[in-house]
C-alpha cells in the first residue's frame, strides 16, 4: 500500500464503522430506556401496524368491561328492590291473613288496613326507583308513526305491542273520502279520533266482543272496527250525545307471566283521498312496571285475596330467579373479556416490548465497538504523519 498525503482511506473506513457502532448503541439506549421494541415504524413497520390495531381492541374491550360491570351494578340493586318487595309482600300477607280471624272486629281489621296501606304505598314508591335515572322496574315504550299524503294513497302499519294500555291518536285535516281504522288489542286500549272533540276509548273494566261502528262527520266517513279484546273491557264512544255503544262480552287473551299483555295493532289507509293525517301510536310510560303496577290502589285489606298475594310472590320469585340468571350471564362475560383482556396484553407486549436481557447484551457489545472504533479512528488518522517523517 503505497504512503500517500492527499487521501486516508482507513481513517474513512474506521469513521464508517465508528457511525454505525454508535447508531446502534443509540437504538439499544433507546430501548432500554423506553423498555419497547419498536419505538418508530422503521424498527418494525408490520409489528406496529399489527400491535396498533391489538392495542385500539384492547381499549374497547376495557370499555366493554366497564359497561358490563355497569350493568351488573344496576341488577344487583334491582335485586336489592325485589328483595325489599318480597318482604313487604310477605308482611302484607301475613296482614291479611290476621284480619281474617274471627276474633277480631271492625277496629281491629281497621288497624291493619292502615299498615296494610302504608305497605302498598312503599311498594308504589319502589315501583318508581331508579339507578342513575334508570328506572329499576319500568317498562316504557313510545314509537310515534306519522304519514301524510295526497289523492288516492294508501297505507298500512302493523306493531305488536309488548306492554299494555297503550294509545291511538288520530288527527285529520283536509279529508274527502272514507277513512278506515281497525285497532286490535288485548288489553285496555284508548282510541282518539281529534275531529270536533270526538273520542273514542276503552277501559280495563267490563267486557267487548267483536263489533263495528260507522259514522259521518261533515265530509268524513269512519269506520271502526273492534275485534277480540280482552275479557272485562268496555268500548265507550261517546259523539256529543249521538252515539252511545256497549258491545257484548266476548273471549279474552292471556297476559304473559311478568305482567305485560301483548296485542297487535293495524291502522290502514285505504286507496281514497287524504291528505296531511297524523297517525300516533304511544304507550303511557306509567302503563306497566315488571309486576308492579301504581294503578288500581286498594282500598281495605279485604279488597285483596291470599289467593293474590300467593301468585304475586310467585311472579317475584321469577323475577328474583330471572334476575340471578342475568346477574351470572352478566359476571360469566365479564370474566370472558378480562381473559380476552388479558391475552391481547400478553400478544401485544410480546410484539412491542424489548427484551431486557439480550438489550443489555447489546448494549454492552455496541459500548465497546463504540469505543474501539473511537479509537482506531484516531490512529487512523495518524498514517498520514509517516509521510512527513520522511520528508524530513
Amino acid at each position: 500500500m503505497p504512503i500517500v498525503v492527499n487521501s486516508n482511506a482507513s481513517a474513512t473506513e474506521a469513521s464508517f464503522n465508528l457511525s454505525r457502532a454508535n447508531d446502534a448503541l443509540r437504538k439499544s439506549l433507546q430501548k432500554l430506556s423506553t423498555g419497547k421494541r419498536i419505538n418508530s415504524p422503521a424498527d418494525d413497520a408490520g409489528g406496529l401496524a399489527v400491535a396498533y390495531k391489538l392495542s385500539s381492541t384492547i381499549k374497547r374491550s376495557y370499555a366493554v368491561v366497564q359497561n358490563a360491570q355497569n350493568a351488573l351494578s344496576y341488577l344487583q340493586v334491582q335485586d336489592s328492590g325485589l328483595k325489599t318487595v318480597g318482604n313487604i309482600l310477605d308482611r302484607m300477607s301475613e296482614l291479611r291473613i290476621m284480619a281474617q280471624d274471627i276474633t277480631k272486629n271492625a277496629g281491629d281489621i281497621e288497624n291493619y288496613s292502615k299498615e296494610f296501606l302504608e305497605l302498598q304505598a312503599q311498594l308504589n314508591q319502589l315501583s318508581r326507583e331508579t339507578f342513575n335515572g334508570i328506572s329499576l322496574f319500568a317498562t316504557e315504550s313510545h314509537r310515534p308513526i306519522e304519514s301524510g299524503g295526497t289523492a288516492g294513497v294508501g297505507g298500512e302499519f302493523n306493531s305488536a305491542l309488548g306492554v299494555s294500555d297503550s294509545n291511538l291518536n288520530i288527527n285529520p285535516h283536509n279529508n274527502d273520502g272514507a277513512q278506515s281504522v281497525a285497532y286490535t288489542s288485548n288489553n285496555g286500549t284508548n282510541i282518539s279520533y281529534d275531529k270536533f272533540g270526538r273520542t273514542f276509548y276503552t277501559h280495563p273494566s267490563g267486557q267487548a266482543t267483536d263489533g263495528s261502528i260507522s259514522l259521518n262527520v261533515v265530509n268524513l266517513q269512519f269506520v271502526l272496527s273492534i275485534g277480540t279484546l280482552d275479557v272485562n273491557q268496555t268500548l265507550d264512544i261517546d259523539l256529543g250525545g249521538l252515539h252511545n255503544v256497549d258491545p257484548r262480552a266476548g273471549a279474552g287473551a292471556a297476559n304473559s307471566r311478568d305482567g305485560h299483555a301483548t296485542g297487535t295493532l293495524t291502522v290502514a289507509a285505504n286507496p281514497i283521498p287524504i291528505a296531511d293525517d297524523n297517525y300516533t301510536q304511544g304507550t303511557d310510560p306509567d302503563a306497566t312496571t315488571s309486576g308492579i303496577n301504581d294503578s288500581g290502589f286498594i282500598s281495605t285489606i279485604l279488597d285483596v285475596s291470599v289467593g293474590q298475594f300467593t301468585e304475586a310472590i310467585e311472579r317475584l320469585a321469577d323475577m328474583r330467579a330471572e334476575n340471578g340468571a342475568e346477574q351470572n350471564r352478566v359476571m360469566n362475560s365479564i370474566n370472558l373479556l378480562q381473559t380476552n383482556v388479558t391475552n391481547l396484553e400478553a400478544a401485544h407486549g410480546r410484539i412491542m416490548d424489548a427484551d431486557i436481557a439480550l438489550e443489555s447484551t447489546r448494549f454492552a457489545r455496541q459500548n465497546v465497538l463504540v469505543q474501539a472504533s473511537a479509537s482506531m479512528t484516531a490512529q487512523a488518522n495518524q498514517l498520514t504523519n509517516i509521510a512527513l517523517t520522511l520528508l524530513q
